[in-house]
């Protein structure tokens, strides 16, 4: 089957590429498969000298890398240059701590000796999305090879030229063939490939849905999966906040990447002695925002994916508006070609919005105005996803607090959610299952292996 991606800024097609043959796809994981005996064989200290020379890599071409990155999902160009720059950093940490990470550990039990190994299990299946179409495949691809493991990358058929990119990019950095191969093929066959024997594990980044369906069938043929996927973050202003420092922060959370992130802030829960000031503040830097071009440097807010992405973000922003909202700034598609969404803010928000119930994939900020604590925390936990929050206050008692009563998977305290690969990322209910980055998302795919020895009778 043959597909064209098309270019969100401008609405134009870039390339067409065609699926590849089930043949071909079990092809390339025969062949991934062979050079697993090759790759782990190497210690862990020669892994380690590869990803080295991959952050190199990225770094010498990281221009190269995020004009397709820009092209293919409409990322601005400043944002995709720092894409590849934590593309390279994460490889970097891996480089220098994944040794340490790795190493066998020592128990007291009942024996002479008891040692708990980490190898690797064989080849890993990365399904992944458009939106940091980079990021999302390296900071899984990174930490997999390291412990010992191939990879095999189905990527977002929309991003289907970064997928290439990332595959020549190990190549052309130095790592044997076939350690990482990236595959273009259709649900299908990838279910298939998932299924079969040439498959050890699988990790996806994505919606709730697909994530259901690959942990469906992950865990009937009983192979461990990781799952990243949605977030409805909530984002919490104390009344004792710095309004100018929660607002500035709320538009860097809301609008990095055009919204189009798991982790962004999507609801903004203030105190209502401070939602009056927050919001207008929150609206001046949210108008203020350049939106344009993606390739020129100065743009801040590039489009939405697609058209369909844009419908739909319209869509939930017309029903809080019937239902009440007021619109501080934004509402509406921007008067450009391609799909763009003006940057919005939202006020008078309640719980029957869908910007209040469901994920907004897009520049569009709820602001939900409480009048307690326990209101706060109580709204933050209505949502299915429990993947990422933030709270913003001086008072840094009551935040550890209110951070103990969240259910999310990581919790920021007067700062934005972000992924950090010193530090363990994922979610809980319907945002996912398992853990990425640090030396707990370096463990999600190695057979954690006790040795016991016992003296021998004499």
């Amino acid at each position: 089957m043959k597909f064209k991606t098309v270019n969100p800024a401008t609405g134009q097609a870039i390339k067409e590429f065609e699926t590849m043959r089930k043949e071909e796809v079990f092809s390339i994981a025969s062949k991934v498969n062979i050079a697993f005996s090759l790759w782990s064989s190497k210690t862990i200290a020669e892994r380690a000298v590869c990803l080295k020379k991959y952050a190199s890599h990225l770094r010498e071409k990281k221009e190269d890398y995020a004009g397709i990155i820009t092209k293919e999902m409409g990322k601005p160009i400043k944002e995709a240059i720092a894409e590849i720059e934590k593309c390279a950093w994460c490889a970097e940490v891996y480089a220098e701590n994944g040794e340490n990470w790795l190493k066998d550990e020592l128990l007291q039990a009942d024996g002479k000796k008891h040692i708990i190994s980490f190898e690797p299990l064989g080849t890993i299946l990365s399904i992944m999305p458009w939106n940091f179409p980079f990021w999302q495949a390296i900071r899984f691809g990174v930490p997999a090879l390291l412990a010992g493991n191939v990879c095999i990358l189905k990527h977002a058929s929309n991003v289907t030229e970064c997928a290439l990119a990332i595959e020549k990019s190990f190549m052309e950095s130095g790592f044997p063939e076939n350690v990482f191969r990236t595959i273009i093929a259709e649900h299908d066959i990838v279910s298939g490939l998932l299924e079969s024997d040439c498959i050890q594990a699988a990790s996806l980044t994505g919606s709730t849905t697909a994530g259901m369906k690959v942990g469906s069938t992950a865990g009937k043929s009983l192979k461990p999966f990781v799952l990243e996927l949605g977030g409805s973050d909530p984002f919490i202003v104390l009344e004792d906040a710095d309004p100018d420092f929660a607002a500035r922060n709320a538009c860097i959370g809301r609008a990095l990447n055009a919204g189009q992130s798991c982790i962004a802030a999507k609801r903004f829960i203030v105190m209502k002695s401070i939602a009056n000031d927050f919001t207008r503040k929150f609206a001046e830097n949210m108008r203020s925002l350049k939106q344009g071009n993606p390739d020129n440097p100065d743009t801040k807010i590039g489009p939405m994916v697609n058209e369909k992405q844009l419908n739909e973000l319209d869509e939930q922003v017309k029903d809080a508006v019937k239902k009440g909202a007021k619109v501080e700034t934004g509402g509406k598609r921007a008067d450009m070609k391609g799909y763009f969404y003006l940057p919005t803010v939202l006020s008078n928000v309640n719980q029957d919005m869908k910007v209040a119930k469901e994920e907004v994939f897009g520049p569009v900020a709820p602001v939900i105005t409480v009048s307690s604590i326990e209101e706060a925390v109580k709204i933050a936990n209505s949502t299915e996803f429990g993947l990422g929050a933030s709270i913003w206050t001086r008072d840094e008692k009551k935040a550890m607090k209110i951070a103990k009563q969240l259910k999310v998977g990581s919790v920021f305290i007067n700062s934005i959610v972000k992924s950090d690969p010193r530090l363990p990322f994922g979610g809980i209910k319907k945002s996912g299952i398992g853990r990425e980055l640090s030396s707990y998302g370096l463990k999600e795919f190695v057979n954690i292996k006790t040795i016991n020895l016992y003296e021998h009778a004499k």
